[in-house]
Parts: structure tokens; C-alpha cells; sequence
């Protein structure tokens, strides 16, 4: 990965804007179904879209850019069209979703979760089991991931360009384990599989992001557990995720990490300061963190404690998507100073706390702050190195 030399670096966490109709067709073709244009049209659409999206990521001054996740419709699906041995079945009404990220804040705003339009339930979704040994059966998705990046890349100047895929982990949270003689066994078996997109992805040319929400936000989906219990919890998921990333080198991957980026109140999540020794245990080059959100705004003092590791980088979110107000661009560049001057100007990459497609208002509101994001991004460059 590229580092702050002479001016900050910018990026942003993966998802961005779908043209309207393409995260349906896309889940339909993911389901096993096909996309009411035809799987050929898709693709085509799919494609466009990613140059698009590319081009105007550069337009912006993004410089670590990628195809803004348009290929996917969301974790849970994009996982189940990648690894064999899966069954989908129907999930009995009065059974939970594995996937329940707001458990401990539940507990406390019951009537919030009950009757606002966000959580409102529309139906139980389905449930998807590991029956058989897990393998890998993403061939095709990734190399048509690569090819329409690299397409999209063609005459578009950039820095650099990084494709995601997500953590054993966070595949392990939603997927019922009616194979594998243990949990530990399981999660091993997930990280084997999805090793071989890392790998395709790196192979290919490109940074790799390890989208890896479960690290933080199971705490909420494990509502009996002491943090020290959690702590063990979640140390087995990093094993796992080291075991997928071997032989990757370090600095080729980037690890992003949240607290499930629901719009709620998240009075309930874990303290970063309780886990950040375990997110740095990651073999990875680069760490994306929520950190402009009300309720981790002032985590950045963790880093007056803890020392990041020597050759790792740090990618704040710096700009988020908690509400549709656009960052003004001086508050971006005062919490990006604030990050280099704890852990060095040139170890710091300006990012978003997540995704931004589908969690602002409208897509004129992503690409705005991305904007921000940039003009902030400068601002603090002149600020910390004296130059524009």
C-alpha cells in the first residue's frame, strides 16, 4: 500500500452508490436465480457501473479506489454464491436471525427496535447451513471482480485500487454449522475456502480489503458474554483469518473494522480500547476504524495509549455515515492531524467510517462527502507538511 509521502492519502471503506435496480438483479443472480435482464445484460450493467464509479471516485481525488462493491449485493449473499457445501433453507418464524446485531442495545430500547421503521421485521430470512465440507466456488465471481476493475482502471489515474472480501468470521456469524464437529473447526474450514479469493485478489495486482464488522459487532449478537469471554471469542476468529491470509504479505491487505453501522443508538458497543490489541494481531498492512460517528468521535485517544505497530498504517474514518450532514472540510483535516500527530502524518490514510452506498439519503450526499473527505485531506497536508 501506498503511504503518506508529502500529502495525505485518500480512500474510503468499499460500498458506494448502485444505479437503480442492479443490488436486486445482482441478489437474484446470487441466489441462484436469473436477473430478470439476463445474466449477460447484468454483467454488462455491472461493468458500467464500476467504471462509473471509478471514474468518478478520481474525479473526487480519491486515490486508493475500488469498484464500489456494485458486483455484490450484500455479505451474506455474495458469500453464499462463493463457497460450496450450503444449503438455504426456510427459517422457522420464532427462530432468531444468527445475524442480530443490535442484541444488547434491544435489551434497553425495546421500544425503539419494536416500532421504528428501520427495524421493523419483514419476516424471518432464510437460513444458510454449512452441510458439507466447505469449499471454494468463487472462480468465476472474482475474476469477473478483477476484470471489471481492471477494465474500469484503463486510462483512469489513481494511486492504487483494493477489492474487498470478508472475514471467516463474519461469514461464521450468519452461517448455521450443521457439518463441522466444533465452531473452531468450522471458522477454520471458512477461512481455507475464502483464502482463495485473498489470494485471487492480491494475485491479480490489487490491494485486498478484509471486510471484518463480526470482530466488533458480534459483542452485540453475544449478549451473555463477559468481555474477557468475548476476548477468546474473538482471538479464535483472528487465528482463523490469519490462517486464510498466509503467505499474503502484510502490506497488501488493509483489515476494515465497525460496529455493524446500523442507524441506531450503539450505547451498547464494545470499546475499541478492549479489542484493539486483537484487530492489530491481523496480519495486515493497514487498519480501516470508524471514527468520526458520535459514539466512537473520541476513540482516537486509544492511540495516546496504544502504540501502533512500526510499518502499519492507520485509515480513520474521518467522514461517516451516522447522518446526512456533509463534514465540513476543516473538522475532516482537524481529526486527521490530530491521528498524525499520535502515530505520524505519514502512517495516516483519510477514509469513511463504512461503506456510504445505501447508508446516506441519496447518492448526491456520498459523493459530497467524499468531496469533503479530499478538501480535508488537503487542508491537514498543508497543516502538517506546510505545502498544499
Amino acid at each position: 500500500m501506498k503511504r503518506s509521502t508529502g500529502r495525505i492519502l485518500t480512500t474510503h471503506a468499499g460500498s458506494l452508490p448502485r444505479p437503480p435496480g442492479i443490488r436486486e438483479e445482482v441478489a437474484a443472480s446470487e441466489r441462484g436465480g436469473t436477473p430478470p435482464s439476463g445474466r449477460g445484460e447484468l454483467s454488462a450493467r455491472v461493468r458500467d457501473a464500476v467504471a462509473d464509479a471509478v471514474r468518478r471516485q478520481a474525479a473526487c481525488g480519491i486515490d486508493s479506489v475500488n469498484d464500489g462493491e456494485l458486483g455484490k449485493s450484500n455479505f451474506t449473499w455474495y458469500a453464499v454464491s462463493r463457497l460450496g457445501g450450503l444449503e438455504v433453507r426456510p427459517r422457522p418464524p420464532e427462530e432468531p436471525s444468527r445475524s442480530e446485531i443490535i442484541g444488547r442495545d434491544r435489551a434497553e430500547f425495546p421500544g425503539y427496535f419494536g416500532t421504528g421503521p428501520v427495524f421493523s421485521r419483514q419476516g424471518p430470512a432464510p437460513e444458510v447451513a454449512c452441510v458439507a465440507p466447505l469449499t471454494y466456488a468463487g472462480d468465476a465471481a472474482v475474476k469477473a471482480d478483477i476484470d471489471g476493475l481492471r477494465a474500469a482502471l484503463d486510462g483512469v489515474h489513481v494511486e492504487e485500487a483494493f477489492l474487498s472480501a470478508v472475514a471467516p468470521g463474519t461469514i461464521e456469524h450468519w452461517l448455521q454449522n450443521d457439518h463441522y464437529p466444533s465452531d473452531e473447526a468450522h471458522v477454520y474450514a471458512i477461512a481455507e475456502a475464502i483464502g482463495q479469493e485473498y489470494r485471487a485478489i492480491v494475485d491479480a495486482g490489487f490491494v485486498l480489503q478484509v471486510d471484518d464488522p463480526d470482530l466488533f459487532d458480534a459483542w452485540q449478537i453475544h449478549t451473555a458474554m463477559t468481555v474477557a469471554e468475548y476476548r477468546g471469542f474473538a482471538e479464535l476468529r483472528v487465528d482463523a483469518l490469519n490462517h486464510a491470509l498466509r503467505g499474503i504479505p502484510p502490506e497488501r491487505v488493509r483489515l476494515h473494522v465497525c460496529w455493524g453501522s446500523y442507524h441506531g443508538p450503539h450505547k451498547h458497543d464494545l470499546p475499541l480500547r478492549d479489542v484493539v490489541d486483537l484487530m492489530l494481531k491481523v496480519e495486515a498492512g493497514a487498519y480501516s476504524i470508524e471514527a468520526s460517528n458520535p459514539r466512537h468521535d473520541h476513540e482516537w485517544r486509544v492511540w495516546e495509549e496504544i502504540a501502533l505497530p512500526d510499518g502499519k498504517l492507520l485509515i480513520p474514518g474521518v467522514v461517516g455515515h451516522a447522518s446526512d450532514f456533509i463534514e465540513h472540510p476543516r473538522l475532516v483535516a482537524d481529526r486527521l492531524v490530530r491521528y498524525a500527530r499520535l502515530v505520524g502524518r505519514d502512517r495516516v490514510i483519510a477514509g469513511t467510517d463504512c461503506g456510504l452506498g445505501g447508508r446516506v439519503g441519496h447518492e448526491e450526499i456520498t459523493w459530497a462527502k467524499l468531496d469533503a473527505l479530499v478538501e480535508g485531506a488537503r487542508l491537514a497536508s498543508e497543516e502538517l507538511w506546510g505545502s498544499r
